[in-house]
């Protein structure tokens, strides 16, 4: 049996944009996607700090730093500066899961990552 394990987060980002008039998806800085081991396309989890809203919507690769822009209908449930939490899940057996440790990374208010 498979379970559901956190595979990586981006923690307390902050969005910079929210274009309703893009097809979809969520649009992440590249240096904030390698860093969290996202790949364009891959599903995520979008977790709104601010209002509680969570949907899932699919990565693709900005092209500028900080870059966290959500597209299409998902621009509806964010407002520019709300904090939110990047999720992405793999599925894996148990015992592979038991000595998994997902990647989490923090960034700051302008969205760079912090190095603790």
């Amino acid at each position: 049996m498979n379970i559901q394990m956190l595979c990586s987060k981006i923690h307390r980002a902050t969005v910079t944009d929210a274009n309703l008039n893009y097809v979809g998806s969520i649009t992440i800085d590249p240096k904030l996607m390698k860093a969290a081991n996202l790949l364009e396309f891959q599903q995520v989890d979008v977790l709104d700090i601010n209002n509680g809203e969570r949907f899932s919507t699919y990565v693709i690769k900005g092209n500028k730093d900080g870059q966290i822009c959500l597209n299409g209908a998902a621009a509806r449930k964010v407002c520019v500066g709300d904090l939110v939490i990047i999720v992405a899940y793999a599925s894996m057996d148990a015992n592979e899961a038991s000595k998994f440790t997902p990647t989490i990374v923090h960034v700051d208010d302008k969205n760079n990552i912090k190095t603790e």
